[in-house]
């Protein structure tokens, strides 16, 4: 599993950092959405699909591996 992130998509909700710490933080500077672990251990999935269900700008993307 791979996660990317549009930050020009991105409103800043903070759903996803909310959702899963350990995966996603925000920007100090715009509050848009960095992803810190692009590669999430296993055990994260399926917070990393509620994160990517809870944004409602549909900034998050998964890739590869089973999601």
């Amino acid at each position: 599993m791979r996660i990317t992130a549009d930050t020009e998509r991105c409103i800043g909700a903070g759903m996803c950092a909310l959702t899963v710490g350990e995966v996603f933080d925000q920007s100090e500077e715009d509050g848009k959405v960095v992803v810190v672990r692009p590669e999430p251990p296993a055990e994260t999935r399926d917070a990393v699909r509620q994160a990517v269900d809870r944004c409602p700008a549909g900034a998050i993307a998964v890739s590869g591996g089973t999601f």
